[in-house]
């Protein structure tokens, strides 16, 4: 039984409109699937199965040392005693983190009810707690403990023995679901409690595509041993893997070292866009060839940008592509003509 109150992001499409027909030069830049190891790890995201047991911290730690990072953070804290997917992000990938932290989240939760309760009543009370919900973080939580609002896009009831109730919760980030089970429990009048918990999707990421910590160890230990790339290729993803759920805009060849600068993003610079591009959210500036440039805040919807012949689209928040990437067009304040 599945209570939806909006489609979650994840399952969204989104149309590529043209604004500037445009190639792009094989010259410069990459297939971001084609990097070196080196580039890769630099870049790279590896989307682990964590484990019951230790905390989201030592894991990213753990990460970062094996494959010697200077930095590595994760895509959302998971409590040492909960499972599923952590994402973590290597180096400069980890300007990304964020974006992926806020993406949406998915759960699959057992309840444990305090009391007997009706069938009748607890779907009333799952499809209360469907749509837009207010928590106050728990006690133990890290941030501050004032009401926010959070959306729980879909629940589905998937069984149920006795008091213990199993649920497939998609939502919003930063969503507490010790705290939905207990306010669900609260609304029952029985009361109830998160009795184990698994998340199942971290933004773009999810269970069906992450790896192990012992996929990590095999995966290098081939790598150092047998110079074979194929399973460190597997194990690690693109820094793009992280923003496919983020409405992008492509850039023409000669807008990227700009925006590698740090300039923001002018119509001009545009070539495609896609039509979830909405003002006042975060955007993926991406290249033709699909890499990643920067993270910006759109400074117009999508009709105003294709319409506009000039004016800034995007202001730009997060750089991730390394400058010199693609060549300038403007240099020592004047246009760089090529012959």
């Amino acid at each position: 039984m599945i209570f939806e109150a909006m489609t979650p992001p994840w399952e969204e499409e989104h149309r590529v409109l043209v604004r500037l027909e445009a190639e792009t030069n094989p010259d410069y830049g990459e297939n971001p699937y084609e990097r070196s190891v080196e580039k890769l790890l630099r870049f790279g995201v590896v989307n682990l199965d964590k484990p019951r047991g230790p905390t989201s911290h030592e894991l990213s730690a753990k990460i970062k040392s094996l494959f010697k990072a200077k930095r590595a953070g994760h895509g959302g804290t998971l409590d040492p005693a909960v499972s599923g997917v952590l994402p973590i992000l290597m180096d400069d990938a980890t300007k990304c983190a964020g974006a992926v932290m806020r993406g949406g989240k998915e759960y699959v939760c057992v309840m444990r009810l305090h009391g007997d309760v009706s069938d009748e009543k607890l779907i009333e009370a799952i499809k209360l707690f469907t749509g837009e919900i207010y928590q106050v973080p728990p006690i133990r939580s890290s941030v501050s403990r004032t009401i926010r609002t959070r959306v729980i896009y879909r629940t589905e009831f998937i069984e149920r023995d006795g008091r213990n109730i199993l649920l497939r919760i998609s939502c919003s980030g930063g969503t507490y679901i010790r705290k939905y089970c207990h306010d669900v429990g609260l609304y029952l009048g029985c009361g109830a409690h998160m009795q184990e918990l698994r998340r199942v999707r971290a933004g773009p990421f999810t269970e069906d595509d992450s790896v192990t910590i012992l996929d990590v160890y095999d995966a290098l230990k081939r790598f150092k041993e047998d110079e074979d790339e194929s399973l460190l290729r597997s194990v690690v993803k693109p820094v793009e893997e992280a923003v496919k759920h983020l409405p992008k805009i492509y850039l023409l060849d000669t807008a990227v070292d700009a925006i590698c600068h740090g300039a923001d993003l002018a119509v001009a610079g545009i070539s495609r866009v896609e039509d979830s591009v909405k003002k006042g959210e975060t955007v993926a500036l991406m290249t033709l060839k699909g890499e990643l440039v920067a993270l910006a805040k759109a400074r117009m919807s999508v009709e105003e940008i294709l319409e506009a012949s000039h004016g800034i689209a995007a202001r730009t928040e997060r750089v991730i592509m390394e400058r010199g990437t693609y060549p300038p067009i403007w240099k020592g304040g004047k246009r760089k003509v090529r012959k």
